[in-house]
């Protein structure tokens, strides 16, 4: 695992990007929320993700896979070794630390990057949604 190809399979998930944090970390975000973190110099740990429970376990088990600082209670896990984890492995689970943020976020954030189904961001044909029931119910109080 380098950084190129860290940034290549990160930056292939919708509407991620990348930022520079806390000094000299490369932190992967979609719509603003983390799922993945690198430095850029050398540190006791190469790479932190999330991760469900059930695999937070199970990798935490490993050699050279630990919990992560600061974000352990949060599920995420840190790499020593760049080969700790194979590249297909590492690549799964980091499309599943970006699913576990994406799936936090708000119903118009994820809708925005794809998650939802077609049928499910149908609007009515007449474009009634919340804001025009909403208004149509002050517009009823005030008639009253």
């Amino acid at each position: 695992m380098n950084v190129e190809w860290l940034r290549k399979i990160c930056l292939s998930f919708p509407h991620s990007t990348e930022q520079i944090q806390w000094g000299n970390d490369l932190l992967f975000k979609v719509h603003g929320k983390m799922f993945a973190a690198t430095p850029l110099e050398p540190a006791p740990v190469c790479l932190s993700f999330k991760c469900s429970d059930e695999v937070f376990a199970e990798l935490t088990e490993r050699p050279n896979i630990i919990p992560a600082p600061y974000l352990a209670r949060a599920k995420w896990v840190a790499l020593e070794k760049g080969d700790a984890i194979s590249q297909t492995e590492l690549e799964d689970l980091l499309r599943t630390s970006y699913e576990l943020v994406l799936a936090k976020l708000p119903k118009y954030l994820r809708e925005s990057a794809g998650e939802t189904s077609r049928n499910a961001t149908k609007t009515s044909p007449k474009g009634h949604g919340r804001r025009t029931r909403n208004i149509r119910k002050k517009n009823k109080r005030r008639k009253s």
